[in-house]
């Protein structure tokens, strides 16, 4: 039960992690680096930098590289204004051109859109959120109040969730590509250069941000394992029998990796249908949901 987790945790902060990392059992950079290796790297040739970090847990690794590149900016640029910044960014990252489709898919999936998936229509953090609250309530009462909110089981459930899933049905690659654009909105995670300000700012400084960077990698090692157990393709028909089978692993996963409970998904549950539904509509013509997107 959770309140043995926390008796560990006042003795030995860090000795329970398998995996998985919650973002908010970390009291600063110093003391997320007891769990993980970060190097700096820079190349004076052709000004590159890039950061490596690495997590060793139970029996596996997990390394992620964040290079310089487009960043989400380049992207609202490009949506938002005229010709020549969509012209910049297909020249910037011939990538963003070639899997268009994927990236259109993948902005449908995370964000609610009633406009085109109807009424009370679901999104990635409306998984993750319904997630944390499959563990029963007298555990979530049990923990520290950090770990209920937003930056905490909610968010390693929206980072894991997500990378899992767009690994599974699309690519690593893909995944791999998606988490690198959100991360390089903040520029010094690359370099290292953190202000005192950035330091001390556990919501949205480097602890959350290395953290996030870590969990989608574990993420994405989890939605290799879950497209070979059950098949998945991007051609797959998504029942909710089969989207209640996925999440119910991911939950499993959790169970192990943070040490707490969790009611299991059933199909007949709302969320299930209404996503199932969601996940094929996106996988067909996704310009036919939309056309001016």
């Amino acid at each position: 039960m959770v309140s043995d987790h926390t008796e560990r945790d006042s003795a030995h902060p860090h000795a329970y992690i398998q995996g998985a990392l919650l973002g908010t059992k970390f009291r600063s950079l110093e003391d997320l680096k007891t769990v993980l290796k970060v190097e700096y790297e820079a190349s004076r040739l052709f000004d590159q930098k890039q950061v490596t970090i690495t997590h060793a847990s139970a029996g596996t690794e997990v390394t992620t590289i964040l290079e310089t590149g487009i960043d989400q900016n380049d992207f609202r640029s490009a949506r938002d204004g005229g010709f020549w910044d969509r012209v910049s960014l297909a020249v910037r990252s011939p990538y963003t051109l070639m899997n268009r489709d994927d990236l259109v898919r993948v902005y449908y999936l995370s964000r609610r859109i009633d406009r085109i998936f109807g009424e009370d229509d679901v999104a990635f953090f409306d998984i993750a959120q319904t997630m944390m609250f499959n563990i029963p309530a007298e555990d979530l009462a049990a923990m520290p109040t950090r770990d209920t909110t937003e930056k905490g089981y909610i968010n390693t459930f929206n980072h894991i969730n997500a990378q899992a899933f767009m690994t599974s049905v699309m690519s690593e690659d893909l995944a791999d590509f998606i988490a690198d654009v959100h991360e390089r909105l903040f520029p010094e995670l690359i370099t290292g250069q953190f202000s005192e300000e950035q330091l001390a700012d556990l919501d949205e400084g480097p602890v959350d941000n290395y953290v996030d960077m870590i969990n989608n990698e574990w993420g994405q090692e989890l939605g290799k394992k879950l497209k070979d157990k059950y098949g998945i393709t991007r051609n797959t028909e998504w029942t909710p029998e089969l989207l209640t089978q996925y999440l119910n692993d991911l939950q499993e996963y959790y169970e192990w990796a943070l040490q707490i409970e969790m009611k299991p998904y059933k199909p007949n549950d709302a969320l299930m249908i209404k996503y199932a539904t969601k996940i094929n509509k996106i996988m067909g013509d996704v310009d036919a949901l939309d056309p001016n997107l």
